[in-house]
């Protein structure tokens, strides 16, 4: 069984600019990757698999995106995972595969909507006051509230 829980965090002003950077990141891997896809589906063609988008938009990018580099790359690949999902339950919905109504397809992040990064595995550590997440640090926390 997975548990899933939520935490209130208590970050000081650096950790709050590695946050924002991060759903930053985070936002423009999905946006610029459902753009691409957007545009290779106007054009009739196939969406690439997960490996060809990570390699296009996490790995190359990371080359020509110096900014990329300064946040930990999970929760990159995780947005480019969460993304494949949306479109796969859409393309289910549409065959009728799945069960219920139908499932629009993705949207693009906005920057005044709900942000988020996933952190999945072994990536980050949870103490009794404190959770540690790559190249944010050790950020303060109040005891969790089991959601799942």
């Amino acid at each position: 069984m997975k548990a899933r829980y939520k935490y209130r965090i208590y970050p000081n002003h650096i950790q709050i600019t590695k946050l924002n950077q991060l759903f930053g990141c985070c936002r423009y891997v999905w946006n610029s990757t459902l753009a691409h896809c957007n545009q290779l589906y106007s054009n009739g063609k196939k969406k690439p698999g997960y490996v060809d988008l990570t390699k296009q938009f996490i790995t190359q990018a990371k080359q020509e995106l110096l900014w990329l580099k300064e946040v930990a790359s999970t929760p990159l690949q995780q947005s480019l995972k969460d993304l494949d999902k949306a479109y796969k339950n859409f393309f289910d919905s549409c065959k009728g595969k799945g069960k219920g109504i139908k499932v629009k397809p993705p949207k693009f992040k906005l920057r005044k909507s709900r942000q988020s990064a996933r952190f999945v595995g072994k990536n980050y550590k949870i103490g009794p006051d404190k959770i540690y997440l790559p190249k944010v640090g050790k950020i303060k926390i109040v005891s969790p509230v089991r959601v799942a």
